[in-house]
């Protein structure tokens, strides 16, 4: 039985803390899902750091929906929460309501993640109205990186406190059952998490947030360069080159494969093979 976002708001109510992570493949969902994280988020920073693109820009809703169908297949306790790509869900309610849809019917998340706040509003209402659930993603949101300049901390001037609050309250009437603050200064994010009732999940946003997401490729070393908000809990970057160097010399001198890594079959049959 999956997590269900009743779960989750009860998660906030009770003051238990909310672990989420990325994950973007079926062997990596699978051990995320054994762990117990309740909520896994496939998310379009899956460009960057499975796909090689620069930002999340280029990525596509085929690319998306084809990671989250794997990610589903992998688990079966986490809440999987589809993120919307870039000018999916922009242009029209419509548009927003149809695309949200397929990560449900076609990819089988259970929720569907968008960036913005009061801009939003209204299709968030109305995609929570046919019955879809919805995070919302405020702060340094990733989509709109060529407007904010470049990845930034948000909201540090008063204009720009004030309008991510009221951009939390937005998301929070229009029926967001979460939203995700990233790099916010801390103070600002507790204050928000204290002034509305959904969970709030951080990264970089400090710890009085009601949760945490991280992409799993920062925490487990295998960014190129991980963020100030990340912290690296192994680094199999360095494990894996290991062990594919020693693959590699083991290939060259000939000792792999051995007698254990092959299969026998019956010598008559071989011998008469030699024989013709």
């Amino acid at each position: 039985m999956r997590i269900t976002i009743s779960q989750i708001k009860e998660m906030k109510e009770k003051g238990e803390k909310i672990t989420m992570l990325t994950a973007y493949d079926y062997a990596t969902a699978r051990i995320v899902d054994e762990v117990g994280i309740p909520m896994i988020l496939v998310g379009d920073s899956l460009g960057m750091v499975v796909l090689g693109y620069e930002s999340t820009i280029p990525v596509t809703i085929a690319e998306m929906l084809h990671h989250t169908k794997a990610v589903v297949r992998g688990t079966k306790n986490a809440l999987i929460v589809g993120d919307m790509p870039f000018m999916t869900y922009h242009t029209s309610v419509d548009e927003a309501l149809r695309n949200a849809a397929r990560f449900i019917q076609e990819a089988g998340a259970q929720a569907i993640k968008l960036e913005g706040g009061v801009t939003v509003a209204d299709k968030v209402k109305r995609i929570v109205e046919c019955g879809i659930p919805v995070m919302g993603h405020l702060g340094l949101t990733p989509q709109s990186i060529n407007q904010l300049g470049g990845y930034k901390v948000q909201g540090r001037t008063s204009q720009a406190a004030a309008k991510l609050l009221a951009d939390a309250k937005a998301l929070e009437e229009a029926g967001a059952f979460a939203v995700v603050l990233e790099t916010v200064p801390a103070p600002l994010a507790t204050l928000i998490s204290q002034k509305i009732a959904i969970p709030t999940i951080g990264i970089g946003a400090g710890a009085g947030c009601d949760g945490q997401v991280q992409v799993i490729h920062d925490i487990l070393g295998l960014s190129n360069r991980a963020p100030k908000h990340a912290k690296q809990y192994a680094k199999l970057t360095d494990i894996i080159k290991n062990a594919v160097s020693e693959y590699y010399s083991e290939v060259k001198a000939g000792s792999f494969p051995t007698d254990k890594q092959s299969f026998s079959m019956d010598e008559s049959i071989l011998a008469e093979l030699k024989a013709k």
